[in-house]
């Protein structure tokens, strides 16, 4: 009988006289199963460790706080002047509409590529997103928010 049979044939045997016990914990809980335990037993080691370099590193390090350490790093440049500047909402617009429209692209590449999948839920769910943006996008559009142009009105 080969190795493998034995230990088979043992194991049985002692599940059978009660000599050996079957783990019924699998809960979230049990080590025996991955799950939320381990994950937080992770984690909570993860935090303990930072915790302690950060300690380390702040008890040992060297503290001599001068003119130029405490000024700003600004890429070598010496800062000059407020560093607050007026600065064109258009931009500001035009970033926000591009994660949008690139959120957009994303969630319609992903479709496109499950789209056998998900059949027609899947083909009127997008169209309810992309309509939704359209939407959006016309409201935008009404409100001037695609406009770049000066509008003639002093404020």
């Amino acid at each position: 009988m080969s190795g493998l049979g034995l230990i088979k044939r043992d194991v049985a045997s002692r599940l059978l006289d009660g000599t050996m016990q079957i783990v019924t914990n699998t809960g979230a809980l049990s080590p025996w199963e991955p799950g939320i335990f381990s994950l937080v037993l992770y984690s909570i080691l993860i935090m303990v460790v930072i915790a302690a370099m950060l300690f380390i590193a702040s008890w040992f390090g060297e503290k001599k706080p001068s003119t130029e350490k405490l000024r700003p790093y600004e890429s070598g440049v010496i800062p000059t002047g407020s560093a607050r500047l007026w600065y064109p909402v258009p931009f500001y617009l035009v970033a926000i509409f591009f994660l949008i429209f690139d959120v957009e692209g994303a969630y319609i590449f992903s479709w496109a590529i499950a789209w056998e999948n998900l059949g027609w839920p899947g083909w009127l769910q997008i169209s309810f997103f992309i309509g939704v943006l359209i939407l959006g996008l016309v409201y935008i559009w009404k409100k001037g928010g695609l406009e770049w142009g000066p509008t003639g009105k002093k404020s």
